[in-house]
Parts: structure tokens; C-alpha cells; sequence
């Protein structure tokens, strides 16, 4: 049995205001933390705990509740191994995240602490973030300058422990300069705006030369969605309900239980557990609430990261995200079946993509792939696991100047004999590209009965009906991150009389190819032919 005054206090806290923590805390504590309590085989470090607690608001700030509750399960060990490896700590924006993270990293690297080149990596996408982080410790420092330079070396980049030798330091270059690390720990902050986790990878395979290590992940909710973060949450809600620990996270997440309580100020501590102790924060949130009443594009920022709920910006997305998952169903058999195809070659030298559409009853069917030129000057920019999903066979990654169109109609020849490739819609301005090839496969740009060229105003057209497919989940083109990527770049752009068409996002890192070749194949939807149902269990497997 495990006894700490701070866990006693805050799971009393916890019992006696039930309208202030969220189900996800909640079901920690019933789940993960009361179990753990009763274990007669886990070592509680109280001794080293109390030292921290004393360090920590002896230099920095008194802890809030929750704050030294959270601290006392980086100390529980089974045979010298942390119970918890990874620390998932979600909270609205303006909680304090660095302020509680950054004195323990201190401690952690110290004499105090006692663990010999127990190294500490703050990492952020961007320098300014992660050197906030870093600041705090190195503020205190110099702030004390008589006392800790007893203990400390430290400059505006790096802070070393004399006896220890553990560095503290921030990181934001390439993750490929970081191969070889030795981390004790890795502090990963604003996890929510990591588009992949390429990054994420090379600092986490830098752990294990040293004991007790540890990955600290301080975050928001923010926009980036199929993402680590969305990925991690997902396992994360699978541990709380159950499913076995062999990861060994410690998810204290916290956020509002639904978007209806968005409205009602008595449950915002609910994704903001520092409320209580901050009275400022109250007014920025309140202020920042009455400015989302005022001004609709405000609305997204507020929601996801005040109250850390998923929320895209949906006065630019075309599809919301939860939609957009509910593709990834089953793809039955479709061979003889009849389809029409869409092109979509906004830019030879960047991606291409071929979207094959099936109907089958009321439901829509894609195959599909794209292409990518490696030469293509967004490259850098593009942050998505490309060699992955061409690994995965939804991609191909061309070594030359451009994409050449030969090989789009390579791939629409070999499908043309396993499917009935009846029309190709392309776009009315760039079919000219493409003309050549196509016309060697045996669909004549001349010929309305082969080739469609679509226009804004096809698309306009489309649109309200492209949404109706999704809002009743009648596409399905199976588990393809790629297409999940397209789609979920594509904005909404005012047109004529009222009608929208599509827009990238971001017209240099987020790409649409994949997704705009499935609305051109949309705009001849119409002559697709009503074909039997087919006989299969269509599942979700996202």
C-alpha cells in the first residue's frame, strides 16, 4: 500500500467536487491510480519526493494540488523502473504548463536528484517555444546567481549540473542532427502542433542509456489532426478504459466533456485545473470567451485551445475531421465494376493524384493514388511521413524534374483492366498536359463521351452533394492517411451567386491533389451506372 499526503488530499479534492474534473480524470483515478495505490510491490520514493517539493518552491512557485499530486508518480518505481514512462499532461492554454514542467526538469538533472548524466531535451517546433521553456529554469539561475553557481555552469543555450554533468537544453533543428543522444529525459512541449513524428522518434530513441527514463508531453489541443497528438490521445482513452498499460503512460488529461458546456463558466476548470489558484486566468478566458461571441473566426481557437476540445477552424475546412475518419471502412471487391476517373495535376513538379469512383447502392467507393516529384520545392515544407505511404503503396516518389504524365496513365491503363473505366474528368485548363498520353490509353479530350473538362462552376455544383456523402457517411476509400491529409487541407472559397468551391489551406505545406481528384471524378458522378449491392461486412477500422 502506497500513502502520500498529496495524493490523499487531491483524490478527496477529486471526490468532493465531481462537477470540476472531467470524466478523463476521473476515470484515471478509478482506473489507473486507485489499483496502483494498493499495490504492495511499488516503491514510493517519498524521500527524493519531498526533496523535490522543497526544491521546487523553495525557487521557483508554491504547486498547486494537481501539480504535486502529478509529481508523485515520477517517483513510483518497480525495481528501480519508473511505473510511469511517459507523462501526458493536457491543459488549456495559460495553465502554467511550463511553469510546473520546467522546475522538475531542473531537479531532475541535479544533485538533488542524484542520477548520474541524467540529460534533459526540451523539444518544440519552434525555437521561440522551446526556449520559453528553457528560460524558466535559466531566469531562476540568474536571478541567484550566489547560490547556484555552487552547482550549476549555465549560458543562454545549455545548463549543467557540476556533479552530476546532466545538460538541460533546448532542441528545434533537424531531427536528423540528433542521432546518438543520451536523454534521461525528453520534455516535448505544444505536442499538438507536430504534423508527424519524425522528430518525436529520433529524441525518444535516445532514452535508455541512462535509468529512470522518462518522456514529459506538456500540450494544448490544436489543429493538427490525424497527427501525434490525435494518435497518442486515441491510446491514451484506450488505456483509461482498460486496455493494458505495457506503454506505461500517465494520461492526466483535461478538458472540457463536452462542447455544450462549452457555455457554462462552472465548468471550464474542467480543462483548466489552475483556475482555482489563478484569478487572472479566469478574466483572459472570460475576455477571450466574449470575443468568440463577437467574432465567429474566433470561435475554433477558443474551443480547442481554452477548453481542449478537437476543433477545427470551420469557417476555412471543406469536411470536418470526425467525417473524414469515417472513410477508412472496408473497400469490398470491386473488380468489372464500372467507375469514372479523376485527375487532379495542379503541378507536375510537385504531386499528382488519380481518384477511381465507384457507386454500389448509395454508397461511393475511391481507389486511388498519387505521385510525387522529389524535386519539388515545397519539399521542406511538407512535413507528412511521404516515404511511409509510399512504403504503404499509396505513393510514388519520382526521381526527375516533373511527374511525367505516362506514368499517370501507366497506372489508369493497368486498372483499366480489373475495373470498367467508362469516363476521365480533368480540369479544363491543364488537360492540354496530359492530352497526349491520354489519347494513347484510348480517351480523346475531344470526345464529351470520354473526357470531361471540368469548370469552377462543376464543381460549384458538386459541392453541396460531395457533402451530403460525407455527413452520411456514404464514401469509403479504406485506410489511406494520405487521402485522410488531402482532404483535410481543403477549405472552402466563396464563388458565384452564393456556390463555393475548393481551396487549399496552406497552398505550400498542405497539399489537396488527393482530394481534388476525387471531386473532379464527382462532377461525372451522374453517369456512373446502378450497380448491385455488394454482400460484405463494412466495419470501421480506424
Amino acid at each position: 500500500m502506497i500513502y502520500c499526503k498529496e495524493i490523499d488530499e487531491y483524490l478527496k479534492y477529486c471526490a468532493d467536487f465531481p462537477q470540476k474534473i472531467n470524466n478523463d480524470r476521473k476515470i484515471l483515478i478509478k482506473n489507473i491510480i486507485l489499483p496502483l495505490l494498493k499495490k504492495n510491490d511499488v516503491f514510493f520514493d517519498s524521500e527524493t519526493y519531498y526533496k523535490c517539493i522543497k526544491y521546487c518552491e523553495k525557487w521557483y512557485y508554491k504547486l498547486f494540488p494537481y501539480q504535486k499530486f502529478i509529481y508523485a508518480f515520477v517517483f513510483m518505481y518497480k525495481d528501480d523502473i519508473p511505473i510511469f514512462k511517459t507523462f501526458i499532461i493536457l491543459m488549456g492554454r495559460g495553465n502554467g504548463k511550463d511553469g510546473m514542467m520546467s522546475p522538475l526538469m531542473n531537479f531532475l538533472q541535479s544533485r538533488f536528484y542524484g542520477v548520474k548524466n541524467y540529460n534533459i531535451d526540451i523539444v518544440a517546433t519552434s525555437e521561440e517555444q522551446a526556449n520559453d521553456t528553457f528560460k524558466v529554469v535559466y531566469n531562476v539561475l540568474e536571478e541567484n546567481k550566489k547560490v547556484f553557481e555552487k552547482y550549476f555552469y549555465w549560458n543562454k543555450e545549455t545548463i549543467i549540473d557540476k556533479k552530476t554533468k546532466a545538460v538541460y537544453k533546448y532542441n528545434t533543428s533537424n531531427a536528423k542532427t540528433k542521432d546518438g543522444k543520451k536523454d534521461g529525459a525528453v520534455l516535448f512541449n505544444e505536442f499538438h502542433a507536430y504534423e508527424n513524428d519524425n522528430q518525436i522518434k529520433v529524441f525518444q530513441s535516445g532514452l535508455g542509456k541512462v535509468k529512470h527514463a522518462r518522456i514529459f508531453i506538456i500540450t494544448t489541443n490544436g489543429y493538427v489532426r490525424g497527427g501525434p497528438l490525435d494518435q497518442l490521445l486515441e491510446v491514451c482513452e484506450k488505456i483509461l478504459n482498460g486496455a493494458e498499460n505495457k506503454v506505461r503512460y500517465f494520461p492526466f488529461l483535461c478538458r472540457l466533456d463536452s462542447e455544450e458546456e462549452v457555455d457554462k463558466q462552472e465548468f471550464w476548470v474542467k480543462a483548466n485545473p489552475s483556475l482555482e489558484y489563478m484569478p487572472d486566468l479566469l478574466n483572459e478566458i472570460i475576455t477571450d470567451y466574449e470575443e468568440m461571441k463577437l467574432f465567429p473566426s474566433k470561435v475554433a481557437e477558443f474551443i480547442a485551445k481554452r477548453m481542449n476540445l478537437p476543433k477545427e477552424k470551420t469557417e476555412e475546412i471543406a469536411i470536418e475531421w470526425n467525417l473524414i475518419k469515417l472513410t477508412n471502412k472496408e473497400i469490398p471487391d470491386l473488380t468489372g465494376k464500372t467507375c469514372v476517373c479523376g485527375i487532379d495535376y495542379a503541378s507536375l513538379s510537385d504531386f499528382t493524384s488519380v481518384f477511381l469512383l465507384f457507386k454500389v447502392g448509395n454508397k461511393y467507393y475511391g481507389i486511388t493514388h498519387s505521385w510525387f516529384c522529389k524535386n519539388s520545392k515545397d519539399k521542406k515544407r511538407i512535413k507528412v511521413p511521404l516515404e511511409e505511404w509510399k512504403e504503404r503503396g499509396l505513393l510514388t516518389i519520382v526521381d526527375d524534374v516533373e511527374i511525367k504524365p505516362e506514368l499517370i496513365f501507366e497506372w489508369i491503363c493497368e486498372k483499366g483492366k480489373i475495373y470498367n473505366i467508362k469516363k476521365i474528368a480533368i480540369d479544363n485548363f491543364r488537360y492540354a498536359l496530359l492530352s497526349k498520353a491520354m489519347n494513347e490509353i484510348g480517351f480523346d479530350a475531344k470526345n464529351k463521351e470520354q473526357v470531361k473538362l471540368v469548370r469552377p462552376s462543376d464543381i460549384a455544383k458538386i459541392q453541396p452533394v460531395i457533402e451530403s456523402i460525407f455527413v452520411n457517411q456514404n464514401i469509403v476509400w479504406g485506410d489511406n492517411p494520405l487521402m485522410r491529409w488531402f482532404t483535410n487541407n481543403t477549405k472552402l472559397v466563396p464563388w458565384q451567386n452564393n456556390t463555393k468551391v475548393y481551396g487549399k489551406i496552406e497552398p505550400k505545406s498542405r497539399k489537396t491533389d488527393g482530394f481534388i481528384a476525387f471531386v473532379a471524378a464527382m462532377t461525372i458522378e451522374d453517369e456512373l451506372p446502378v450497380q448491385t449491392k455488394l454482400e460484405f461486412m463494412e466495419t470501421i477500422v480506424f
